[in-house]
């Protein structure tokens, strides 16, 4: 069971988006996917029509594998579940920091859907905690969107000075430029000195800025089932084209 995490260190890049298009473009791919949205404002979901379980609190989520199980839902596409997220999931950690072995516990919750599906993608919530080191620590591959500006520069960074503090593998960080416009110079000169200075990083795939993604809220669906051959459909096509080929086994 592979496991992809959306994830940033910054709010409002596309994070989400992300992680809807990406897994239903798993589960269009033939392959059995969970979305599990770990971050409490519930938006993968909400872009599903799938209401959380109110039950499925921090411990239960972490120490209780049926209730774990039981909160996950279909969806209306064939081959992907979700896991939605609650407002409970605010105190995941604080939860962590009572537990020993913090770290593995995500991984380990994880492991017991592994038979049921062959990838599992995370929505992850907007910053560095010790759930995002849970996530680092399970993840196969970290997908990072960036929008091109200097303030999403610094903060990605910021995540790569502290997997290299941590131990942690920076060749498990994917990034891409998000949210990009052409018209603006300033996005051009942000993506050739990133890439330049990140070459091994950043993937060719960018994803525009485009009403398609915005509209993602009104139809409650990815882009990649409302709007496929529209410039962003096409764009997170390629995105999902290049993450596969970096990462299948």
């Amino acid at each position: 069971m592979q496991i992809i995490a959306c994830y940033s260190n910054k709010g409002g890049v596309g994070k989400t988006a992300t992680a809807v298009n990406l897994a239903f473009a798993y589960a269009a791919s033939g392959r059995r996917t969970l979305l599990c949205d770990l971050d409490p404002q519930g938006a993968s979901g909400f872009y599903f029509r799938v209401k959380p379980s109110e039950k499925l609190t921090e411990a239960r989520f972490f120490e209780d594998a049926d209730r774990f199980a039981q909160a996950i839902r279909g969806s209306d596409y064939d081959d992907l579940d979700i896991l939605p997220a609650n407002m409970g999931f605010r105190d995941f950690d604080l939860f962590l920091s009572r537990m020993k072995n913090s770290q593995s516990r995500l991984k380990k919750t994880l492991k017991a859907v592994r038979s049921d599906y062959d990838v599992v993608v995370l929505d992850c919530p907007p910053n560095i905690s010790m759930l995002s080191e849970n996530v680092f620590h399970a993840a196969d591959a970290v997908v990072v969107p960036v929008i091109p500006t200097t303030l999403s520069q610094r903060t990605f960074e910021q995540l790569l000075e502290f997997f290299g503090d941590a131990g942690l593998s920076k060749e498990r960080i994917h990034a891409f430029f998000s949210m990009v416009q052409s018209i603006k110079s300033l996005h051009g000169e942000i993506i050739a000195e990133m890439t330049g200075a990140h070459s091994e990083r950043f993937m060719r795939a960018t994803i525009p800025f485009a009403s398609e993604i915005e509209r993602m809220g009104l139809a409650r669906a990815p882009v990649l089932a409302t709007a496929p051959n529209s410039r962003a459909g096409r764009a997170y096509r390629s995105l999902f084209a290049e993450i596969d080929g970096r990462t299948k086994p």
